[in-house]
């Protein structure tokens, strides 16, 4: 298995970034993932950090180095993040759950699989063409499949949402794949801090004609622009998959020669003080080290 993968977040105009993501491998499986935590409720960045090592632990238990049924490790491995916010926040007697948004990408074999909850977004672009989008669990996007089918009256904001991790009822998870990937293909997971301002027009553009390592930081400037001073958190994971040859800016991971029992992860794998926020230099830091590392693996194989 061999792919190259480009990762940004930015604070954009909020106090603290509650986004957050990362992506971990063995020999024959890679998971992507991006959780946004949700505001309006306390400790965002706690419940997209918890979402994530939870798919980052199972993962690495289950993977040896395949998984057996990836749509079902996706789904039981989201619901697991859920459960782990009921129970942080049991555990500290809060009056209200940590929550957050999560989407996440398997690549196994030559197939990939993805899952969501929320409005965090994958997006599949193979050539110049879209390929696959997440539809968000959002009102306003169930409005809009249903118009086509009957006249519908006032539009909900987009941002109110009918299911998330951390939320009182079981969260809607929703599974795809598997699809037969394609040598270039680009997978691009993204909070809805960059969707909300840049169309899926532009998102398949810069993919489709750009380097990932030169699109996702424009798509990013892009959306932090057009939003202005009041931006959302805007982060962006893309991996592009098989691609020809390695790049100076976009150096490929080549799993080819891990063991039976090798697993790698840029996913903390633990919180520590879950109550102490990564601040946005901290999370740029991460994403240089883990940028560097690769660049480093890349060096030697050469």
């Amino acid at each position: 298995m061999r792919f190259a993968v480009y990762q940004v977040s930015r604070k954009g105009g909020r106090e603290k970034n509650e986004d957050r993501m990362g992506y971990c491998y063995t020999r024959d499986s890679g998971l992507f993932a991006l959780a946004d935590g949700m505001g309006g409720h306390p400790e965002g960045e706690v419940a997209s950090q918890l979402a994530l090592q939870t798919l980052a632990a199972r993962f690495q238990k289950e993977a040896k180095p395949v998984l057996a049924d990836p749509l079902r490790f996706l789904q039981e491995a989201i619901i697991a993040g859920h459960h782990q916010l009921l129970r942080y926040a049991t555990e500290r007697a809060l009056m209200d759950t940590p929550r957050t948004t999560v989407v996440a990408c398997l690549l196994q074999g030559k197939t990939a699989y993805w899952a969501h909850c929320g409005d965090s977004r994958l997006y599949l672009v193979r050539g110049d063409k879209l390929i696959a989008r997440t539809r968000d669990h959002s009102y306003s996007e169930l409005q809009e499949t249903l118009s086509q089918v009957v006249p519908m009256g006032e539009r909900f904001n987009r941002n109110v949402l009918f299911t998330c991790l951390g939320s009182p009822g079981k969260p809607v998870v929703d599974t795809a794949g598997p699809l037969l990937m394609q040598p270039g293909d680009r997978v691009l997971l993204c909070s809805d801090g960059l969707w909300g301002s840049v169309s899926d027009g532009d998102i398949t553009e810069q993919l489709a004609s750009r380097p990932i390592a030169d699109a996702v930081p424009e798509l990013v400037e892009r959306a932090l622009r057009t939003a202005g001073a009041k931006s959302d958190n805007v982060t962006v994971l893309a991996v592009e998959w098989e691609s020809a040859e390695d790049t100076d800016a976009v150096p490929q991971v080549s799993t080819k020669d891990l063991g039976d029992e090798v697993f790698a992860s840029t996913i903390q794998a633990s919180l520590g003080d879950a109550a102490d926020d990564l601040d946005e230099a901290e999370i740029e830091r991460s994403i240089r080290e883990i940028n560097e590392a690769i660049q480093r693996s890349s060096q030697k194989r050469k």
